[in-house]
Order: C-alpha cells, then structure tokens, then sequence
C-alpha cells in the first residue's frame, strides 16, 4: 500500500512538472509575441507556470508554496523560456502554438491542482474548485502582465474554463471511486486536452446572456 501511495505521489509530481514547462513555453510564446526581451520572457514564463500553483498552495494553507521549496519549480520554467527563446522560430504558427502549450498545461494542472486539494482533505467539489483555478490562474496572470483581455473572460475565446472544470470533476470522482490514480490521471489530462483543442478547431463558445427579442410589429 506505501509503494502504491509512493507511485502516486511521483506521477503526480511528474504531471506537475510536466504542466509547469508547458505552461512556461506558453508564457513565454505569449512574451515573444509582444516582443519581451529575455528578462520579460522568464518573468512571463514563471508567472505563467507558477501563479495557479501558488495560489492554490496558499488556499490549502501549504506555506510556503511548493514553488519556493522546490529549486526544480523554478528551474524548470526558466528551461522553458530558454528553449522558446531560441527556438521560437520553428513554430509555424505561433498563435497556435500558445494555445496548444496552454491546453496541454490546463489538462495537466487542473489534473495535479485537483489530487493536491484531495489530499489535503477538500472534498470533491471543492478540490475541483481549485483544480481549475489552478488550471487557469497563470494563464490569467500572464495575460494580465502581457496587456491583454484574459482569455478566461474574452467572448471570442472558444471553450477554455469549461474543459477544466470537466477534467477536474472527473478526477475527483476517480478518486472517490479508489480508482488508480496512475491512469485516471493521465487520461482525464489527455481528455481536457484534447476537448479543448476540438474546442478552439471548432470554435465551441460559451453561451452568454440571454438577451430578450422584441417581437415583430404586426
């Protein structure tokens, strides 16, 4: 049973690591875009990659974050600025490269921001709370820094929280469900991921307010 828990406890940290570079390439393709020198590239890649991580830590009531404890949460990020910085130029398409890091770090940190909340007790509901703000946070923070309408709130932006939340609750139903962890996680990232890469393809939108046609004189 300890094995087990350790396996958990290492994908779980794989996934988070994972999620902080792809997210940092993200933020740091965001920067480049808005043409950031070096030093806003790494500043917008942490942000990016940390920023929903740390917020959740602090609302668990982990202090400090796992962001200053761990050197490799820091370290990471700033790999991840330095491969963007000098190999930007491969991606083709940059504005759809941004957005494929930024799905690929949704389904991955709203995944781990969900287990985190889990294990510190929270139920299901609130730890898929904070396992989408987890997802969205440094996207939220990085398009803030980049002077841009957040995409969590633009109109035009195809389907981006709603994904998270998907994902995040049906982790924490695999997880009250005592289903393994080491393949529900994974393959409810891969689903988040993959719902929001149809989302942007097909242009899936969220609904906004209902507004109240007047009817036609007769």
């Amino acid at each position: 049973m300890e094995t087990e828990g350790m396996s958990s406890h290492a994908a779980l940290a794989a996934l988070e690591l994972t999620g902080i570079f792809v997210f940092a390439v993200s933020g740091a393709l965001t920067a480049i875009q808005k043409g950031f020198d070096a030093v806003g590239i790494v500043v917008l890649a942490e942000v990016t990659a940390l920023g929903g991580g740390v917020v959740r830590d602090l609302v668990i009531g982990e202090t400090p974050p796992g962001a200053f404890r761990q050197v490799w949460y820091l370290l990471v990020p700033l790999a991840a600025a330095g491969v963007a910085f000098f190999l930007h130029p491969v991606v083709e398409r940059l504005n759809f490269g941004v957005l494929l890091f930024d799905a690929a770090g949704l389904g991955l940190f709203c995944v781990t921001g969900t287990l985190k909340a889990l294990d510190h007790g929270l139920g299901a509901v609130q730890a898929a709370v904070l396992g989408v703000t987890t997802a969205v946070g440094g996207g939220l923070l990085r398009d803030i820094i980049a002077r841009q309408t957040p995409a969590l709130v633009r109109p035009e932006t195809d389907l981006y929280s709603i994904p998270a939340m998907v994902g995040a609750a049906l982790v924490a139903a695999a997880y009250k469900m005592h289903l393994p962890m080491t393949v529900a996680a994974p393959a409810a990232a891969v689903f988040v991921f993959a719902f929001r890469v149809v989302a942007m393809v097909r242009h899936w939108r969220a609904p906004q307010a209902w507004v109240r046609r007047p009817r036609a004189a007769r």
